[in-house]
């Protein structure tokens, strides 16, 4: 028979699991959306997963440099803005997440996960780039989201050919 001890630890770890489930879905959406961000994109989706205060940063000499640090909703949507204006900046984008770890405290918790992304660029140009995400995260109303996102370069490498070629796919006769 269950004590009150073993449902209160039951009920915290369930709780635990929850957020860390929430959490990932919240930087699972924010990879998603940035993966549509291109002209025209509508930003109020992927300003909700962010906190009114929360912070934006690249971080290391290469994405200090290249993003630098935007504080605050209105500053990380006009970072974001740059994105959807013509002409197209991405023709394909996609992000991959890999080596998560999550940390709840309460209603913050921290999560850091290795970025690859896959670039072609509007210009022709492709590129892979890897980064290591650290994120903040705080639950308001219910609701997880990113209160201060930090990517720093891991590398960044040209690709000669973009990423989708035309040609048929092998599969066995």
């Amino acid at each position: 028979m269950a004590t009150r001890e073993t449902v209160a630890s039951l009920s915290k770890r369930l709780k635990t699991f929850e957020d860390e489930h929430a959490i990932r879905r919240c930087m699972n959406r924010y990879m998603y959306l940035c993966d549509q961000l291109n002209e025209g994109f509508e930003l109020n989706d992927l300003m909700r997963l962010f906190t009114g205060d929360a912070v934006w940063e690249g971080r290391g000499s290469r994405y200090g440099k290249t993003f630098g640090c935007h504080t605050g909703a209105d500053a990380i949507q006009a970072m974001f803005t740059k994105y959807t204006l013509p002409p197209a900046h991405f023709e394909t984008n996609v992000h991959f997440l890999t080596s998560e770890l999550i940390e709840v405290q309460d209603d913050e918790a921290t999560g850091g996960w290795v970025l690859l992304q896959t670039s072609t660029f509007s210009s022709g140009r492709s590129q892979l780039s890897s980064a290591r995400l650290n994120v903040r995260f705080r639950c308001e109303q219910g609701e997880w989201r990113i209160s201060h996102f930090q990517t720093e370069s891991l590398f960044n490498r040209p690709v000669t050919t973009p990423w989708d070629q035309p040609a048929d796919l092998p599969v066995p006769e």
